[in-house]
């Protein structure tokens, strides 16, 4: 169908039921363990990932896709009969996928006009910014209000998490604004805030039932919000957490997903986080 095309990358944790109604494309990242080296939920599954995690002392690694993994999503949306993309990334200060996808862009200039934008976000942050971009698409918007509402939700948008630990963000070197968490606070149960797309810290619980309800404080105290969304990887307590939320956030009206393997690498098992978009 022609018109503007949505692509992104695979720390979307988006679902096929999320992405089949639109047209989008998902590139998705490498994650490597030792030697070994898997495609992002092509050939490495969400379940097996975690499974993986559990059963090795080193820490994954993620590797961004090439540019010839995002210049064959263009190419493959022109051939689709798109007429313009955005492509959403992951932010810039997790990823250099945002510079993979500019060197892509740059390769296909007088092709196809492929817009590049730092979601500053991950997870179902950007998940939700991609299925927003992409509903405005299918309703045949041209690509200058695609990006007006792209360029609206960004900086509206926010995504925080409750970790089991932050032994992952620290072997990752990804603790960013969190520094001061590290340390005799390992213990601790960690709450961080990725809004603007960089990692902080927004609250120390002893108890993993407190952090729960430090990230649930949190979304009350945002005011109007819209596009609630809640993932986790393995959570024990997801019910529970659901439960606590429900008053305000009752579960048909959130979209609820797995954490897939880019965001467990560095936030660990058992997270469980919370992502919306502030009402204008």
């Amino acid at each position: 169908m022609p018109g503007v095309f949505v692509v992104t990358d695979s720390s979307c944790d988006l679902e096929p039921d999320d992405i089949d109604p639109f047209n989008i494309e998902i590139v998705p990242l490498t994650i490597r363990f030792g030697s070994e080296e898997f495609t992002d939920r092509q050939d490495l599954s969400v379940e097996d990932f975690y499974q993986r995690m559990a059963n090795t002392e080193d820490l994954p690694q993620t590797a961004c896709p090439s540019p010839g993994a995002f210049e064959q999503a263009f190419r493959n949306t022109r051939d689709a009969g798109a007429e313009a993309v955005v492509c959403l990334t992951i932010s810039s200060d997790l990823s250099t996928t945002f510079q993979s996808a500019l060197t892509a862009s740059a390769t296909l200039e007088g092709r196809i006009v492929v817009h590049v934008i730092d979601s500053r976000t991950v997870s179902s942050g950007l998940g939700t910014l991609v299925i927003e971009a992409a509903k405005v698409a299918a309703e045949g918007a041209d690509i200058g209000t695609v990006l007006r509402r792209v360029s609206d939700l960004i900086p509206r948008t926010h995504v925080l998490a409750a970790l089991n630990t932050l032994e992952n963000l620290k072997k990752g070197g990804r603790i960013g604004g969190a520094t001061a968490m590290v340390g005799s606070l390992l213990s601790i149960k960690p709450v961080i805030d990725l809004t603007g797309g960089i990692v902080h810290e927004a609250g120390k619980a002893r108890t993993r039932k407190r952090a729960l309800q430090m990230l649930y404080e949190r979304m009350g105290a945002a005011g109007p919000i819209e596009h609630v969304a809640v993932m986790h990887c393995g959570a024990p307590d997801i019910d529970q957490f659901l439960d606590l939320i429900a008053p305000r956030f009752p579960r048909e009206a959130i979209r609820i997903g797995t954490l897939g393997a880019v965001v467990g690498v560095h936030g660990g098992a058992q997270m469980i986080g919370v992502s919306w978009i502030a009402a204008a």
